[in-house]
């Protein structure tokens, strides 16, 4: 059943844009309340013709008269963004923005006194409805715009509500947590290939492998240590694998990792004039 009211206005066609407004669709919006504006018009027109939403013929059009309005640009392309629609904002307007690294209090100065704005870090496998966000209100953001958002985004995947404070943290691990999952499901390929596998055999493994375990995490609630035990049988080879992973550094090489994506956001933040 589409939702009676709210009408929403998508800012930016990218990746992230497209797979928000697809999941606003699928939880009941009809494509009649929701309005794109993407500066490339044959992207524009793709998604249009897509999805079936109203195209803009700018920012301003497309934000006047919503109640929601979803920034999903480029950090770098946010301010100018602003620029443009801060005077057409409904004062009740909802703001959610996916764009990495700005914090509220950055759109609190850039926008009319007690807007509401809701931040929101995304990951890429919410393009096929496995997605994890983590999502955290400014200061004039009220608990309905908490579950407003989380019914936005719910066909995405899971959704979060955090402390602000915790968003470079989960830049770090679940913002950039997919490409980990790339490259190890890489690595166990191309470990396939030097055992003798097809690629192709390789790939279906290591790919399986890694999702039946994120599954079986999932369905149990077991903690992964506990789960990692479960597989090591005395003397056998698992564990001497698992062996072989600690003397080389693998589990800090990874905690590593996440700690570098976490101060890069940090770095960001500070760089876009936080």
């Amino acid at each position: 059943m589409s939702k009676p009211h709210e009408k929403i206005a998508v800012l930016g066609g990218g990746i992230m844009g497209e797979t928000i407004l697809a999941g606003i669709l699928a939880a009941g919006w009809s494509g009649e309340r929701v309005i794109l504006s993407e500066q490339r018009a044959e992207v524009a027109q793709r998604i249009s013709e897509r999805h079936g939403v109203i195209l803009a013929d700018s920012n301003p059009q497309a934000v006047a008269g919503a109640d929601v309005i979803v920034l999903a640009v480029k950090p770098q392309d946010a301010g100018a963004l602003l620029g443009e629609i801060s005077s057409t904002l409904e004062p009740h307007a909802l703001l959610i923005s996916v764009a990495a690294g700005l914090s509220t209090d950055w759109f609190a100065h850039r926008l009319p006194t007690n807007q509401p704005v809701i931040r929101v870090m995304p990951n890429t496998p919410a393009v096929v409805g496995q997605g994890m966000s983590a999502i955290s209100a400014g200061a004039h953001a009220t608990a309905k715009h908490l579950t407003l958002t989380e019914e936005l985004l719910a066909q995405t995947g899971r959704v979060m509500r955090v402390p602000e404070k915790q968003q470079d943290a989960v830049v770090g691990l679940s913002g950039s947590g997919p490409a980990y999952a790339f490259y190890i499901a890489d690595a166990l390929s191309e470990a396939g290939v030097l055992l003798g596998l097809t690629r192709e055999e390789a790939q279906e493994l290591a790919i399986q492998t890694l999702l039946g375990a994120a599954t079986l995490l999932q369905e149990t609630g077991d903690h992964p240590a506990v789960a990692r035990e479960r597989v090591s049988s005395p003397g056998g080879t698992t564990i001497a694998a698992l062996r072989e992973l600690d003397e080389r550094g693998v589990r800090a090489a990874l905690i590593a990792a996440v700690q570098a994506s976490h101060d890069r956001s940090v770095e960001l933040g500070r760089e876009l004039g936080q």
